[in-house]
């Protein structure tokens, strides 16, 4: 294949990373998958032997809050960074305790930027060109009930990105968004789920059964089902191109709904 990049990709150890990492690799691009805990190494690496992908993908312990896992990681010579670790928490936001925000920042915005910009630093420095591609969410542009803090964590990561373009054209280094729409990887699921870890009956306003409702009502249709094979899919080509879009939603019909929201939020009232 011409023109093959070099890619890292963080939160590889499962769903789109994952898929990802292994559709690139079949087309031939050089690639190292950063899982965040051992067990996800053994595992990857023994899907890409199956595969007979040994050549193309490089299975690496990456914990993006791990200063030791990110000094090995930034050892690497990469044209692309395919920012796509993250958590996310869920519940009330007037109720959410503050160090699940915290953390949900440390995962999602901090250590995301903190990597970003060493290797932004290495390519500069080398006078290299380069590219990153950061995972954001529909929910980087718009706000559903229970999701607050996650979705904040995102709508900072699409400021962040877009400073990052519009900073890094003199330097020849792009940054793109790819923003999923509610794919079934597991990961919304498992979001939602964070919120019972803490919601008590005895002690919230908000009751476990209103938030279940909540998420069922936003998980429990086709629309919050989606196949992931068509998120990855398009994944597989938005990373390593070298033209494209800044900001890339999909499904198309999230797109559609997403600028009508932000046509509608000039109009709200309280």
């Amino acid at each position: 294949m011409e023109n093959t990049k070099t890619i890292l990709i963080t939160g590889a150890g499962s769903g789109f990373g994952e898929g990802t990492a292994i559709g690139l690799a079949q087309l031939g691009h050089k690639i190292i998958a950063g899982v965040q805990i051992s067990p996800q190494v053994t595992a990857l690496r023994q899907k890409v032997e199956e595969l007979g992908l040994q050549n193309n993908i490089e299975v690496i312990k990456l914990d993006i809050l791990d200063k030791y896992d990110v000094r090995v990681a930034l050892k690497y010579d990469i044209d692309v960074l395919f920012s796509n670790a993250g958590i996310g928490e869920s519940g009330p936001v007037f109720e959410i305790p503050l160090d699940l925000v915290r953390n949900n920042y440390e995962t999602n915005v901090f250590a995301p930027l903190d990597l970003a910009q060493q290797f932004i630093t290495k390519w500069i420095n080398a006078g290299k060109k380069g590219k990153i591609v950061f995972t954001s969410s529909m929910g980087g542009l718009f706000t559903p009930s229970g999701y607050g803090i996650y979705v904040s964590t995102k709508h900072a990561l699409e400021a962040i990105a877009e400073a990052l373009s519009d900073e890094l054209k003199a330097y020849n280094i792009k940054v793109q968004t790819i923003n999923p729409g509610a794919y079934l990887t597991g990961y919304n699921e498992t979001m939602a789920e964070n919120a019972f870890r803490w919601l008590d009956d005895n002690k919230n306003f908000t009751k476990r059964a209103d938030m279940k409702a909540n998420f069922d009502s936003l998980l429990g249709t086709p629309e919050g089902r989606l196949d992931p094979k068509e998120m990855i899919d398009a994944m597989i080509k938005i990373v390593p191109a070298d033209t494209g879009k800044f900001r890339n939603v999909v499904p198309q019909f999230v797109e559609d709904m997403l600028k009508d929201h932000q046509i509608k939020a000039w109009e709200n009232t309280i």
